[in-house]
């Protein structure tokens, strides 16, 4: 099979298995073909196993486009491991522990300051110096449960790598200034003086900055507001209600946000989600107005989640 034929089939392949639109195989073509390409040709310019790092608020589809990529690097020959930095979370226990010391919002996962840095950094090292003989384990985290995968459910990643995936909200997020009056009802009741804010943002000047450090390559998929993240966190979780069989959610605890009751644990209601949401929400807002002049390449989504516009970087100035 030739290289067109065999990149044709992989994208029929994916539009099926992932269960996309027929139209998405265009955004596939037009967009992400020639970004597989600019990968692979940082990959053999490299005498070692690059960083990928996605970035996008929850919804843009950085889940899809790490499978995609996944798939269309496979075309050339180039093997990839993805890491979800939603998988980094730390142990449930390890936040109830922040949140006795250093501020109760901490129990809720998603802030820098709330996830394992140093095993990601561990597991970037593991999978760069990964050979043919080599097992990986790459950490789960349950959101369900809202706690770390037993190790026996972690993935296996067979082989050496050649491109390492990093994706999630905050990827590649720059040190910012998170001060200022409180911006949502969480951050009036909640943190009011600040603390939980001034916590994040040491957080993220530290040992983010390490870790966001080691991107080669640095993707945006960059949300057209706010209002519609929040839109797109309710679709999804509705979609895992439907999943689960559930139907009409009610809460009237919104800050135990992964503590529901059976059958609807780890479903949100909507109370309980824009609740949860504001946790990201000051971040997401200046990543959001700032981000795209450090990203490499930035996707622009509109409201119905195509993409309208890509631009990218060369020499540090986007075209």
């Amino acid at each position: 099979m030739n290289m067109r034929k065999k990149l044709e089939t992989t994208i029929n392949q994916l539009v099926a298995q992932e269960q996309l639109p027929a139209e998405y195989a265009k955004s596939i073509h037009r967009y992400f073909v020639p970004l597989s390409q600019r990968i692979a040709t940082k990959r053999l310019a490299s005498k070692v196993p690059i960083v990928i790092g996605i970035n996008g608020a929850q919804g843009t589809g950085k889940s899809t486009l790490s499978v995609v990529l996944s798939q269309l690097l496979a075309v050339e020959n180039l093997r990839t491991a993805v890491i979800s930095i939603d998988d980094l979370y730390l142990t449930r226990a390890e936040r109830e522990q922040l949140s006795r010391t250093v501020h109760p919002l901490l129990k809720t996962r998603g802030v820098p300051g709330t996830h394992d840095i140093v095993l990601g950094q561990r597991l970037i090292a593991q999978l760069k110096s990964a050979h043919e003989n080599t097992e990986t384990p790459i950490v789960r985290f349950n959101k369900a449960a809202d706690d770390r995968c037993e190790p026996e459910d972690w993935t296996q990643h067979s082989g050496a790598v050649d491109i390492i995936i990093l994706e999630g909200w905050c990827v590649g997020a720059r040190p910012c200034d998170l001060s200022g009056e409180p911006m949502n009802l969480l951050e009036q009741e909640q943190d009011s003086d600040g603390k939980w804010r001034q916590f994040v943002q040491t957080q993220l000047e530290g040992d983010y900055q390490a870790l966001f450090g080691r991107l080669d390559m640095l993707i945006m998929l960059k949300a057209p507001s706010m209002e519609c993240i929040v839109q797109w966190r309710t679709l999804q979780e509705q979609k895992l209600a439907q999943k689960m069989g559930n139907k009409a959610l009610e809460s009237k605890n919104p800050l135990n946000i992964g503590a529901t009751s059976a059958p609807n644990k780890g479903i949100m209601s909507e109370q309980e989600l824009l609740w949860f949401v504001m946790h990201y929400e000051r971040l997401t807002r200046i990543m959001l107005d700032t981000l795209p002049a450090f990203a490499d390449v930035v996707y622009a989504i509109d409201a119905q989640h195509n993409i309208v516009d890509a631009q990218y970087a060369v020499q540090g100035a986007k075209t």
